[in-house]
């Protein structure tokens, strides 16, 4: 049997559990040779357990147009909107600042972010959010 060949990857974000093949999903996924209805099917059995919640997902499409997917964890900013309980970062993060969130939540996100982020050392995580708390107008506090 014929080794299958990789054609093309696409890096997509949907919602876990509850992704529909309408735009912008269905469009992408189209174009790259992949049945919408039969990806959203198997993306929605394996996030299930995520309700919702955006999560980013790395898929890889052979040349007999199967394909294969990874599911990545929700995005930083999401995670750090979340915690925050804001809707959105500020236009302007070094004048306006828009929420707030501990040192302790920072490091909970740096956690379950670990695996995405370029680093192994914990501390190093966590000033990678602090970082990112910032870009959005969100103050890191002590607690």
């Amino acid at each position: 049997m014929a080794k299958k060949e990789i054609v093309n990857k696409i890096k997509v974000m949907a919602p876990g559990g509850k992704a529909t093949p309408a735009p912008p999903l269905g469009p992408a996924l189209g174009g790259a040779g992949i049945n919408p209805g039969q990806f959203v099917q198997q993306f929605n059995a394996a996030t299930a357990k995520l309700n919702g919640k955006v999560v980013g997902c790395v898929i890889t499409v052979y040349n007999d147009r199967s394909f294969t997917f990874e599911v990545k964890s929700s995005p930083a900013a999401v995670l750090i909107k979340e915690a925050a309980k804001i809707e959105s970062g500020s236009g302007v993060p070094n004048k306006e600042k828009v929420g707030k969130i501990t040192k302790t939540q920072a490091a909970a996100i740096a956690k379950e972010k670990m695996a995405d982020l370029n680093t192994s050392n914990l501390d190093a995580a966590v000033r990678i959010i602090e970082g990112q708390c910032r870009n959005m107008g969100v103050l890191v506090v002590e607690g």
